[in-house]
């Protein structure tokens, strides 16, 4: 019999409202309808200047959550007309929201998302859950990459050692053994588009660069590539997880001025710095893998994809669409996914994934 749940989420590149219809029944997750929303330049300028330090945090926090919040509810509301299903026929949405803040170093730690659930709950008149990250730093854990956990449930195969890598504004990867005996582990990279996307969007006064052709056209500039893989991120043990709030342009430049080089030379090597990151962390953490299946907005940039395939000899590079769930909405499904084990009260097992001391019951319900 169907379960069928909504995942939605705003990811670190703040360019659209990712909804998602599963049917959430056992053996596996399955797609029935998904959609994107484009967010209005006004809210990813808020989401923006939000991100970093500002003037007036508290006033622009609390109406970019309730904006987000009608957002989020039309696009879902949207999604079911299309597919011709009642809110009735729901049993409940995954919400992530828009990530602001994501401090798992800091003292003490937090995570902060908006997209007021209150709001969703309200217009859509169905269960809301969200806040999925906070109990697990509570528990001592980084509060991410969470999507793992559907990655397992969706991709994982006996006898086939997988990785499974998003490419969003971050990049984070999902290593899945063979060997069922084995555990399931997860952490973000580091950069995944962020860098060339705030790169594009001051210089070609777009918000990507498309198919990567830009870069394409570029030469990289290997010292600047080795100069920036020696932050101390990339050699730090897992499980880890990052932001905007650290890998940005501002960090790009420390200590360099990229003006002095030609902007697509810049470009390819801000595109070589992300294939570089996700082939170290891949080779020194999960050398035996033989297939990766790249999901997120990455998946989408043909030159993206040929530096990985031709960086990470002797694996097998391809999207999730070759294991029946497109590459845009991956992450939709494991916000889906997330709900589903909230409402029945199962545990999360992050563990592995994120550090936390135990597995724990993820995200807080919101009744209409």
């Amino acid at each position: 019999m169907a379960e069928y749940y909504v995942g939605t989420l705003s990811g670190t590149s703040a360019d659209g409202i990712d909804v998602v219809l599963v049917d959430c029944a056992e053996p596996r997750p399955q797609l029935i309808a998904a959609r994107t929303a484009p967010l209005p330049e006004a809210v990813r300028h808020q989401i923006r200047a939000l991100s970093v330090p500002g003037d007036d945090e508290i006033e622009r926090l609390g109406r970019l959550d309730v904006t987000l919040g009608r957002l989020i509810a039309r696009a879902i509301n949207d999604l079911l007309a299309e597919a011709g299903m009642a809110s009735s026929d729901v049993v409940a949405i995954g919400s992530h929201g828009q990530t602001l803040r994501h401090r798992p170093d800091a003292d003490p730690p937090f995570t902060l998302q908006v997209g007021d659930p209150n709001t969703i709950a309200a217009l859509t008149g169905i269960a809301t859950v969200t806040d999925f990250r906070r109990m697990d730093m509570a528990l001592g854990g980084q509060g991410a990459p969470l999507a793992p956990i559907f990655h397992a449930a969706a991709f994982r195969e006996t006898g086939v050692d997988t990785a499974v890598l998003n490419i969003g504004g971050i990049a984070n990867l999902t290593l899945l053994p063979g060997d069922p005996s084995r555990h399931v582990s997860g952490f973000d990279t580091g950069p995944g588009n962020c860098l060339m996307d705030e790169w594009a969007q001051r210089h070609l006064g777009k918000p990507f660069d498309a198919q990567g052709g830009w870069a394409a056209t570029g030469t990289p500039i290997p010292n600047l590539v080795d100069a920036w893989l020696d932050d101390p991120y990339f050699a730090a043990p897992i499980p880890k997880s990052t932001g905007r709030e650290h890998f940005n342009l501002a960090w790009a430049q420390a200590g360099t001025d990229l003006d002095i080089h030609a902007q697509a030379d810049v470009q390819a090597t801000l595109l070589e710095l992300t294939v570089a990151s996700i082939a170290r962390a891949l080779y020194t953490h999960f050398p035996v893998c033989e297939s990766l299946l790249v999901c997120g907005g990455g998946a989408h940039n043909p030159w993206l994809m040929t530096r990985l395939s031709q960086s990470l000899q002797g694996i097998a590079v391809d999207t999730t669409m070759v294991r029946g769930v497109p590459p845009d909405w991956v992450e939709g499904c494991a916000f889906a996914h997330l709900a589903r084990a909230r409402m029945l009260d199962q545990p999360v097992a992050t563990r592995d994934i994120t550090g936390a001391h135990r597995d724990a019951i993820l995200g807080v319900i919101h009744l209409p």
